[in-house]
């Protein structure tokens, strides 16, 4: 599933290329993602200029002015600027189409396992029940080792899964958080609730290098992520432990250890984390 990072870099991919741009129309190829596909989209949006593009969590905000698209990338969507007349592929569901300097492109959506969903919100973005919920964003100034340490006091839930909980914290998916608990030296099946601020203070910081790191990489392409330009991120080259079960940690040699916890699968070396 695209997490935080991938979902950031497809925000910094389209954004430059669309922002001031106006819209000539959308095209959807099925009824429904996830959530049925917004009706008369291309009515709607007509003429409209892109005003931003924004993220919460694992969410795309393309603000139009007379309200927001959502968009979220599913477990195997992405989003890609093609050439308006370019004949869509089987799993290529939605397009929007801006009028640009190098002429008529599309915003394509394509997702093979249609979890993936495109709303429309007319209203206050921030209260509507996807993004009501949400936790604080890791990458803020706002999410230091003193706020986790209130937000974990008496949890008796293991770290990594607490990590993951939107609820809580948003965009820290499988992947990021057994490496940012990695770097940090932290067991993942540590009570949460037990973690020392020592430790916390090191944890935030590995969460937000981690997080950057894999930004800079342009995301994990694993499975059927892809840029928005069509290329694939790296940052899968990098992993210390995901994904890496059995075969020597990067640092001390010892075989990287694989479990489960909360049906997704967790690595972690037993000898650096503790």
């Amino acid at each position: 599933m695209p997490e935080l990072p991938e979902v950031e870099v497809t925000r910094r991919g389209i954004a430059p290329a669309l922002t001031g741009r106006r819209v000539l129309g959308a095209t959807a190829r099925v009824p429904a993602l996830r959530y049925p596909l917004p009706t008369r989209l291309g009515r709607t949006l007509a003429g409209r200029h892109l005003v931003s593009v924004e993220r919460r969590g694992k969410y795309l905000l393309l603000d139009f002015g007379n309200g927001r698209l959502l968009i979220h990338l599913g477990m195997s969507g992405s989003l890609r600027l093609v050439a308006e007349g370019l004949p869509p592929e089987k799993h290529d569901h939605f397009d929007l189409v801006f009028d640009t300097a190098a002429g008529n492109v599309a915003l394509r959506m394509r997702d093979p396992r249609r979890f993936g969903a495109i709303l429309w919100l007319p209203g206050e973005p921030r209260s509507h029940p996807l993004l009501s919920v949400l936790g604080i964003e890791p990458l803020s100034e706002e999410f230091d080792a003193a706020w986790l340490k209130e937000e974990l006091s008496g949890l008796s839930a293991a770290i990594k899964p607490t990590l993951m909980d939107s609820h809580r914290v948003v965009g820290i998916g499988n992947i990021y958080a057994s490496e940012s608990l990695f770097r940090a030296g932290i067991d993942p099946r540590t009570a949460a609730g037990r973690i020392s601020l020592r430790r916390l203070e090191r944890l935030v910081p590995a969460i937000k290098s981690t997080l950057a790191a894999a930004i800079a990489a342009g995301g994990s392409s694993l499975r059927d992520f892809i840029h928005s330009d069509g290329s694939s991120g790296y940052f899968q080259q990098q992993y210390f432990v995901y994904g890496r079960g059995g075969e020597a940690c990067r640092v001390c040699g010892r075989p990287v250890r694989e479990l489960r916890q909360g049906q997704r699968a967790t690595f972690f070396c037993a000898a650096c984390q503790r």
